[in-house]
């Protein structure tokens, strides 16, 4: 029995139902035992995390990939988990408690981790629900989580054997301190933001006696930070700064300290940069750290003046005053901090040299400091200023590690798309800082690291096998610090395949295929999953790494909440559908460059959602149900042998498209078969057959191949579109009476395997051809689309003469134009159309007002040639394209294409009046 589509196409409708069946039937599972694997591993989200638009791209990607070789018959396996996110997710759990006026400390270490865990039994994991509702055909059987027990004996496994060839070592060193989360955090989890600031200039007093050339007793030294001088240890100057070359060695006396502290020279210093010296405080700056240790000073004897809250702690040297131990860094809460103070003391006692600025009458006025726009590090989680601090955390030796990765890139053994990107990977592996991989949080793994008494460490998987290192009777304790979840997602790609145990999966599906990521975790994940997939198991964890842009707001600023231009995907999602989103994303992923959102076009894909929707009804009307075959029909009409050839150009097109992760082109080579080929020509051209006879050769072989081109294009879609595709894939079998064997999730990718008559395709192309153009013109000259008119052809080629005596009819529905005459055209107005190398005339006498359309296209074509001028002109300028806001920028050059446009269409169309 016949069931016909509803009319209007209606996604949420249709997407939850067919995900749960997808499911529950396991139909994401590689379950294809003697095919070729194929394998891609999600990034893991955050546990915390919900869905964001980035994470939409990433995932769509991902899943037209593993789709599309799921469908080539590969036992696709998609490894899909949650990272456990130490900070966010701590950090969550902890703000519960705040709102029952509870605290973590208020409990042992055990009890919170156990709240931990039932928080993520009950809240943790929405953005798995949310991936769902895009359409992500995940492996959720295997679903992981970095905190399982079996991934957690991996990590440590990897902190072990790492530490026993000595790439893991506990040092002293400068890292990015969170003071209100009160843990060492990553780069990625620092936020520079611009805030205004101060420039304070300070005199520090040359000891001894010693004066500059210039007869000065002391250095000027500026700076944004007068609090951190409680922990000078140096002031530099450029070894070529002939005002400094006799001081070099020296010492100044700094103020409220007394600290006697060297004068070194060292290139950081800039001459051109204020006074050209500047203060070293190698226990709160990146850089001064270098210096400092430049300039041989230890780092375990680098002065640290802050405690872990950011509040100012006795020196080592002991000669800090004690009015400033315990003030906060800053001002807080209208309360004066060690800022505050120290510029105060320092104006008192004569240190301070005043900025002097001009009033706008042009008086001088005297200011403590000069303002300023400060570029400042903010924890994106804690909020606050990061402080770089001093202290012991342990460390991977990340430039032994990055050795294999480095040369792996420069083979080709690892490919990286685009490859725009090697440099910058180069760049920063060459140049690889030890990686900081403690955390000071209770939430994560713990570092297997055991402590004795006299300061011995015993590194090993469990405090059993610790205490048998340390010996009987040595008393041990446990390292209270948590390892970076950068650490163990490193490790994604074989631990999530039962690593280091030798399984089946591990043996099928390692390496994986692919990886898909956003180039902002070049660093953080994608180069530290090569640097533990060769550590570990001696191997590339991926031949490709394919790495695309962000997603930005539609004038290209770069989506953030404080500008409240962030785009739900949830909610595009709701209004469109999950199908039109990930055609957007697709369409719009061309290799090297970030996407601009625009609603108006995921809009425009939900209506081409609804044109194929249609067009299959419109099949199914004329009986036009599922194919039974991969193997294209036989078929001897022009239009079913043309739509063939098309199919078969459309598969190979699509498949140099996907080989060449060109997510674009892929897109759009489906997109423009489906709408333009088969929806709007081939569906036009076979109207007639359903005409006549229904049961006649003509109708049956339409049928069949009109059935088996639907199929094709419902299985090329699928990887893009996989909701609607799977709904129509049995709507097409229903019209049949019957069912589908299999999903289409599950389907075989086309393989036409058909020989189709050149003549015939090119007539229909040049047909095609004929009609795109004289509507183009009619457009052009103000004609109305249905007008019929006569043409003339007095040189026609062979295949236009062919056409003509056999398809008149198909020229006269399409083209409108008849009577169709070969022969020279009688003289008088008229229009050239082309189809092909062949000219046609179209007398226009009694059609249109000649003068009056002359008239109107000379018109609009001077407005626009005026315009386009203009806007050369202003784009021409430097001085506007430097200066002018972008998005300013960006609308002169889409209005000067549009005019540039016009100016071309509108000289064509005057040349057609002749």
């Amino acid at each position: 029995m016949n069931k016909e589509l509803p009319t209007t196409f209606d996604p949420a409708q249709i997407e939850a139902r067919w995900y749960s069946h997808w499911e529950d039937k396991g139909l994401f599972r590689p379950e294809r035992p003697d095919a070729e694997p194929f394998t891609i591993v999600n990034p893991p989200p955050n546990v915390t995390g919900s869905l964001h638009i980035g994470h939409a791209l990433d995932n769509t990607l991902q899943d037209i990939v593993i789709r599309y070789e799921r469908l080539k018959g590969k036992d696709a396996l998609w490894v899909v988990g949650t990272d456990h996110a130490g900070i966010a997710t701590q950090m969550v759990v902890e703000r519960q408690l705040e709102e029952r006026q509870d605290k973590r400390t208020n409990y042992s270490r055990e009890e919170f981790i156990d709240k931990v865990w039932t928080w993520k039994a009950e809240s943790g994991g929405q953005i798995t629900r949310q991936l769902r509702r895009l359409g992500c055909s995940m492996d959720w059987s295997r679903e992981q989580f970095t905190m399982d027990e079996h991934f957690t004996k991996a990590v440590l496994k990897v902190f072990v054997d790492l530490y026993n060839d000595g790439l893991i070592y506990r040092d002293k060193r400068l890292v990015n301190w969170d003071p209100k989360l009160k843990t060492a955090i990553s780069d990625l989890e620092v936020e520079q933001q611009t805030i205004p600031g101060h420039f304070w200039h300070f005199k520090y007093p040359l000891a001894d006696g010693v004066t500059l050339d210039d007869g000065r007793d002391y250095i000027e030294v500026a700076t944004t930070r007068p609090e951190t001088m409680l922990a000078d240890m140096a002031v530099a100057v450029h070894p070529d700064d002939d005002r400094y070359k006799s001081v070099v060695g020296k010492h100044v006396v700094l103020p409220i300290t007394g600290r006697r502290i060297p004068i070194v020279a060292d290139e950081h210093a800039d001459p051109e940069l204020g006074s050209g010296a500047v203060k070293i405080t190698p226990g709160h700056d990146f850089n001064d750290f270098e210096v400092g240790k430049r300039a041989g000073i230890a780092p375990a004897d680098m002065l640290n003046m802050l405690d872990g809250e950011a509040n100012v702690c006795q020196t080592a040297d002991g000669l800090v005053p004690d009015e400033y131990l315990g003030l906060h860094r800053f001002q807080s809460d209208g309360v004066d901090g060690a800022r505050e103070l120290v510029v105060q003391r320092l104006k008192e006692q004569g240190y301070l040299i005043p900025h002097v600025a001009k009033t706008k009458k042009g008086e001088e006025v005297e200011h403590d400091a000069e303002p300023r726009q400060i570029a400042t590090p903010f924890g994106d989680r804690g909020g606050v200023v990061i402080e770089p601090w001093l202290t012991d955390q342990w460390y991977v030796n990340a430039e032994e590690l990055a050795k294999q990765p480095i040369a792996a890139v420069k083979s080709g053994e690892i490919e990286i798309v685009p490859k725009t990107w090697e440099k910058t990977f180069f760049n920063w592996m060459e140049n690889i800082q030890p990686w900081c991989v403690s955390r000071q949080l209770w939430w994560g793994h713990r570092i297997p690291a055991w402590y004795a008494e006299d300061g011995s460490v015993y590194v090993a998987m469990t405090e059993e096998e610790a205490q048998a290192q340390a010996g009987d009777g040595v008393a041990l304790t446990r390292d209270n610090d948590v390892l970076d979840t950068w650490f163990s997602s490193a490790l994604w790609p074989f631990a999530t395949l039962g690593w280091p145990e030798d399984t089946a999966l591990l043996e099928k599906h390692y390496p994986n295929d692919l990886l898909i990521s956003g180039f902002d975790i070049l660093f953080f994940w994608d180069a530290r999953m090569m640097m533990a997939g060769y550590y570990n198991t001696d191997k590339a964890p991926w031949p490709r790494l394919y790495l695309h842009g962000l997603v930005r707001a539609a004038d290209g600023a770069k989506m953030s909440k404080s500008k409240g231009n962030v785009v739900d995907p949830l909610g595009l999602i709701d209004q469109y559908g999950a199908d039109a989103l990930r055609f957007f994303m697709a369409a719009m992923e061309s290799q090297g460059r970030d996407i601009k959102m625009d609603e108006k076009r995921v809009e425009g894909y939900r209506n081409f959602a609804t044109k194929l929707w249609n067009a299959t009804r419109f099949c199914q009307s004329n009986g036009i149900g599922a194919s039974d075959t991969i193997k294209a029909p036989e078929a001897r009409l022009a239009a079913n042998q043309w739509i063939i050839g098309e199919v078969q150009q459309t598969v190979e097109a699509l498949d140099t498209a996907m080989a060449d992760l060109r997510f674009d082109a892929a897109a759009n080579t489906i997109y423009q078969f489906t709408w333009s080929r088969f929806c709007d020509w081939y569906l036009e051209l076979i109207k007639p057959v359903f005409a006549g006879d229904a049961d006649s050769p003509a109708a049956v072989e339409t049928r069949a191949v009109a059935g088996w081109a639907l199929d094709q294009i419902l299985v090329m879609l699928h990887p893009f579109m996989p909701f609607i595709t799977e709904e129509l894939w049995h709507a097409q079998a229903t019209n049949n009476g019957g069912d589908r064997p299999y999903e289409l999730i599950l389907a075989k990718w086309p393989d036409p395997r058909a020989e189709v008559s050149k003549e015939a395709t090119d007539a229909i192309d040049w047909v095609i051809d004929l009609t795109t153009n004289v509507r183009s013109a009619k457009n052009e000259l103000g004609i109305a689309p249905g007008a019929k008119l006569a043409a003339f052809i007095a040189n026609p080629s062979d295949v236009a003469s062919r056409t003509i005596e056999r398809s008149s009819a198909a020229i006269e529905r399409l083209a409108r134009l008849t009577p169709v005459t070969v022969g020279e055209a009688p003289a008088g107005p008229a229009m050239q159309v082309t189809a092909g190398s062949d000219v046609f005339v179209v007398p226009l006498e009694g059609v249109i007002d000649i003068d009056a359309e002359r008239a109107r296209l000379q018109k609009a074509l001077e407005a626009s040639q005026k315009e386009a001028k203009s806007l050369e002109g202003r784009l021409s300028n430097a001085n506007f394209v430097e200066r002018a806001k972008p998005e300013a920028v960006e609308k002169a050059r889409e209005d000067h294409a549009h005019h540039s446009g016009e100016v071309e269409r509108l000289t064509a169309a005057l040349a057609r009046l002749g």
